[in-house]
Formats: structure tokens, sequence, C-alpha cells
């Protein structure tokens, strides 16, 4: 219970890995307020496991590409639970368009979802995290803005951004004993993953040295963390968990 007396706010924390880090920092002892912008009835199935669990957590549904949502997401945070001491930025798109099909407003879709969707979270929870004795951001990346697939201009672009918004904030905000880093998942077993060959970052012949797919719980289990007092010495940080899968060229 290392959160215990935290507050936690997930982004897209209804399904896969979002689900999983919200849960694991319930588990922790975080109170966790769940966004989602359209899976409600998946985000309550979350917070009632949640609270089953004689945890506490809240849905609280919006867009975090609207700046007034994002600021009426925070305020209903602090409202229910008193205060933020933990932002996760998870929300993604990650729909496969080859550059030739890839149209500006697609393009838009992922900046905005994944790289200013954190950007205005962060500035609406901000004086939250300087009030608090723990502040702590984490972004969740992916492999490919360092390996990279076809057909994911537009995600890995955002993905790539968001790691260098995670470098760039953990100085400007380490006066502020806030800590910011990123985890980016390697090849995750989540739900959208089970439909016939799965997306082009799935479809390799390259063995994965500990050949399996990771379930969400172990990204959940280095974002609970990064949460934790026992990681507060790290910041600016982009922690690959991804079984191995840059080894061996």
């Amino acid at each position: 219970m290392e959160l215990s007396g935290r507050v936690a706010l997930v982004t897209g924390g209804a399904r896969n890995i979002g689900r999983a880090i919200a849960e694991a920092l319930a588990a922790a002892g975080a109170a966790v307020a769940i966004n989602t912008k359209s899976s409600r009835a998946e985000a309550d199935q979350v917070a009632a496991a949640i609270l089953e669990q004689g945890g506490a957590a809240h849905v609280i549904a919006g867009d975090i590409t609207d700046e007034r949502d994002v600021a009426r997401i925070v305020a209903a945070t602090v409202e229910r639970f008193g205060g933020l001491d933990i932002l996760v930025n998870n929300a993604a798109v990650r729909r496969e368009t080859p550059i030739d099909e890839l149209d500006l407003a697609r393009w838009r879709e992922a900046i905005s979802v994944m790289l200013e969707g954190p950007f205005l979270c962060i500035k609406a929870a901000l004086p939250h995290l300087r009030a608090s004795p723990a502040g702590t951001i984490v972004n969740l990346g992916g492999m490919t803005a360092r390996a990279s697939v076809q057909r994911r201009a537009h995600v890995i672009a955002a993905k790539a951004g968001l790691e260098g918004l995670t470098r760039a904030l953990a100085l400007d905000l380490a006066a502020d004993r806030i800590t910011v880093n990123c985890v980016a998942p390697g090849l995750i077993d989540t739900t959208r993953e089970t439909s016939s060959a799965g997306p082009a970052a799935h479809r390799t012949n390259r063995e994965l040295p500990l050949g399996r797919l990771a379930p969400p719980a172990e990204v959940a289990a280095m974002v609970r963390h990064l949460c934790g007092p026992a990681a507060r010495f790290v910041t600016g940080q982009v922690i690959h968990v991804n079984g191995g899968n840059y080894l061996g060229g």
C-alpha cells in the first residue's frame, strides 16, 4: 500500500493497459480517477472491480483533446478525492494507415490524442502536482517510437514527441520535485490484438527473446513503481517494457 493517501488520474483507463494501470495503482492504495472518452461501460466495470477489492475509484468521462474538458476532468478528480498526486497519460489511438492514405485529419487525431492531450492534462494538473509531496507524471510511449513499423507514421511521430516532452518537463519540473517519466511498452497481449494477424507491430519474423507477449499487468507494474516512493530519484527516463525486443538486432 505504498500509494496510500495518494490520488491518481489515469487517462484511457477503461481497457487494456489503462485498466491494468488503474487497478495496479488502486492495489497500491491510491484513489483512482478513471478517464474515458467513449468506453463508459467498460470504465464503470474497472471502477466496480476496484471498489469490490476495497479500493477507491471514480469514472470521469471526457475528451482530453478539449482544453475545457480537461480542466473539468482535473477539477472533478480534485473535488472527488481532495487532490491530485499522480497523472498517467495513457490514452492513445493506434490505427494503421499507409502514408499514401494518411490524410491530415487522421494525422491530427494521433497528434491531438497522444501529444497535445498529455500536454493539456499536465498543464491542468500542475497546480495540484506542485502542491503534492510526491507529484508524479507517467506518460505511456511505445516501442515503435524507436524501432518503427510500417503504416504508423502518425502514431510514431506522436509517441516520439511524447518522449521529447517527457525529457523537457523532467528538467522544467525538477525544482518542483515532480518526476516525469515515460514507459514504452513492447508487444502486449491486449484485446485489440486478438483479431486475425493483429497490427503491423506484431507481425514480425523476429523471435522475441523472452518468447511471449506480455500481459498489461507487467506494464502496469512498472508504472506503479515509478509512482511510488522507491522511484523518487528517477526522472526524465524512457523505460522500455518489451521483453528484450531490441536485443539481437
